[in-house]
């Protein structure tokens, strides 16, 4: 039997859904401290989020977030490791460009860590270190100069293909 893969709109009644894939996660994708900002982020509900789902079961979540004009950022983006391999993850990077190119946007900014690097690398997308660490550490330490800079991912960019008047193959 083939799988059918599906999305639909995150709702808060998702919230322990997501935070259970959250935790399926953790530590290897996520650090256990960024649990309660995903939580944050779920409670504000999060427009521009879903959920993939394959045969009715919740297979991962992602959020296209960003009112620029061009560009937007791919944000928690999830998968139940039990369908890792599976093709999920594909089906949720080709909903993002469908979305971004119907939306008239020409990049999508993702901030993936070492270990999701390698599924990004399969869509091509340009890498940058990304030192986020720092301005967060900085800001939290009421803008102490003495904090490090702490090299925590990598900065990627999806190039969607539009060109502004129509989507290139």
């Amino acid at each position: 039997m083939k799988s059918q893969v599906t999305f639909r709109p995150y709702s808060r009644d998702d919230k322990e859904s997501c935070l259970g894939l959250f935790d399926a996660n953790c530590p290897e994708f996520f650090a256990p401290n960024e649990r309660a900002d995903y939580q944050r982020f779920l409670e504000m509900g999060s427009s521009g989020y879903e959920l993939c789902l394959i045969n009715d079961e919740v297979a991962g979540a992602f959020g296209l977030m960003g009112d620029a004009d061009t560009r937007r950022r791919l944000n928690w983006i999830m998968l139940n490791p039990k369908f890792q391999g599976l093709g999920a993850g594909r089906a949720i990077m080709k909903r993002v460009v469908s979305l971004a190119s119907f939306e008239r946007v020409q990049f999508v900014d993702i901030a993936a860590s070492q270990k999701s690097a390698a599924f990004f690398a399969r869509w091509h997308l340009r890498r940058t270190i990304l030192a986020w660490a720092e301005s967060r550490s900085r800001r939290e330490s009421g803008g102490r100069e003495d904090v490090g800079v702490i090299l925590t991912g990598i900065a990627l960019s999806l190039y969607t293909g539009y060109t502004g008047s129509r989507l290139a193959a």
